[in-house]
């Protein structure tokens, strides 16, 4: 893909987020899409270059979705789960047979990975805004997040509130927390690691 081409579907990317923020301010967990300093430190934190299967949730536009898939091994697959019509419809054009993208909420994680044939995910990446969703809907993801990770798979939210981290401890313990200073805003990103069997 030429370099102008990449340029302006990545504007439209952007024009597209921002239109959704303004209508779901709620819904979206940040002001503008990722920065690449984070979509390379998420990627190197669910460690996806080593991951058979990998969950995404909310993966709006794209933007770490496709840092993921530069990082995914040929034989492995990308579930992402959008719940926004709008940016579900935008990541259908990412031209990737190593990607499934699915129009539905990450509160159905288990059903939507069982429907689709997938085994344990190796990786969870979660951009969904834990702070302004209800209490027990954060908590009945985040339990199905760690009932569903394959034995030492890792969970990795990136956050601008740091919510995620007490409704995820009764499930996945304490995380380790770095922050991404070059995005902006600056956001943290949560680490879990699930015990080895």
């Amino acid at each position: 893909m030429s370099i102008q081409k990449t340029l302006r579907k990545r504007a439209n990317g952007h024009w597209v987020f921002a239109r959704q923020v303004l209508q779901h301010p709620l819904q979206i967990g940040a002001i503008i899409p990722s920065s690449s300093f984070l979509e390379r430190r998420v990627v190197a934190a669910a460690d996806i270059a080593s991951a058979k299967v990998v969950v995404e949730l909310g993966p709006g536009t794209g933007g770490m979705t496709r840092a993921m898939l530069r990082a995914l091994q040929p034989e492995a697959r990308l579930l992402s789960i959008e719940i926004n019509p709008i940016f579900h419809a935008h990541l259908a054009h990412i031209e990737d047979e190593r990607l499934i993208a699915h129009l539905g909420s990450a509160a159905d994680i288990r059903e939507i990975a069982a429907a689709h044939g997938l085994g344990l995910p190796d990786a969870i990446v979660s951009g969904i805004p834990f702070s302004t969703m209800p209490q027990d809907m954060g908590a009945h993801i985040l339990a199905d997040a760690s009932d569903c990770l394959a034995a030492a798979g890792r969970f990795v939210a990136y956050q601008f509130n740091p919510r995620v981290a007490a409704l995820a401890q009764p499930f996945l313990g304490e995380p380790e927390i770095g922050t991404e200073l070059m995005n902006f805003p600056p956001m943290r990103v949560f680490r879990w690691a699930k015990a080895a069997a």
